[in-house]
């Protein structure tokens, strides 16, 4: 989590800072996670519609009320705003898209259900974590990872709650960490997606 929070504020170019981003986490991922991580995905179908589902629950507050994101719930000196972390260059940039969407739905599925629904679900159960289950229930760590998820993602806070029971509860239906991927990976690309067929950067933050 550090080199995302890191990525996210050197001033790089943008082009430059998407490429370091894919190819840094890639080389982590490879030798730190893939030799241990099971990425197998049991429960196919449903995860891609939990996927599609959290999408759309992301995309519904903005859809439905075009002013909904500017109340002072969500846009306030704690949450920040909502804007786009990509420049009007960079948006018309393909190659800077391009990497944009495969951090969005490559890399970052895999980063933060390690963290989030790996590990610190677990850790706050036990900090010897690796002898706990994956997707094993205890109310204080469900919620304290729905909430910090939901914190992560500043004045989208409120669907990043909702996305963040909805990833937790799945975790407790398949115990699998392939699957909590895929719906995450399901969920981001369709944001990618979104974001460039309607112009809607503001949720690339």
């Amino acid at each position: 989590m550090a080199l995302l929070v890191l990525f996210r504020t050197l001033p790089l170019p943008d082009l430059l800072s998407q490429v370091l981003f894919v190819v840094v986490m890639s080389v982590v991922i490879y030798f730190l996670a893939w030799p241990v991580v099971d990425f197998k995905v049991r429960q196919l179908v449903w995860s891609t519609l939990i996927g599609v589902a959290i999408f759309l629950v992301w995309i519904a507050p903005d859809t439905l009320s075009p002013n909904y994101r500017h109340h002072w719930l969500f846009e306030n000196a704690l949450m920040g705003r909502a804007s786009s972390g990509l420049s009007a260059l960079a948006q018309a940039q393909p190659a800077v898209l391009v990497f944009r969407t495969l951090r969005a739905v490559v890399i970052v599925p895999i980063v933060e259900e390690l963290f989030w629904r790996a590990g610190l679900m677990r850790w706050l159960i036990s900090p010897r974590f690796e002898e706990v289950p994956l997707g094993t229930w205890s109310a204080q760590s469900f919620w304290i990872v729905a909430v910090l998820f939901a914190s992560e993602h500043g004045s989208y806070w409120d669907v990043g709650l909702a996305a963040g029971i909805i990833f937790n509860w799945w975790m407790l239906r398949t115990k699998s960490l392939g699957d909590l991927m895929l719906a995450h990976a399901v969920a981001n690309g369709c944001l990618c997606g979104y974001v460039v067929a309607f112009g809607k950067w503001e949720y690339w933050a």
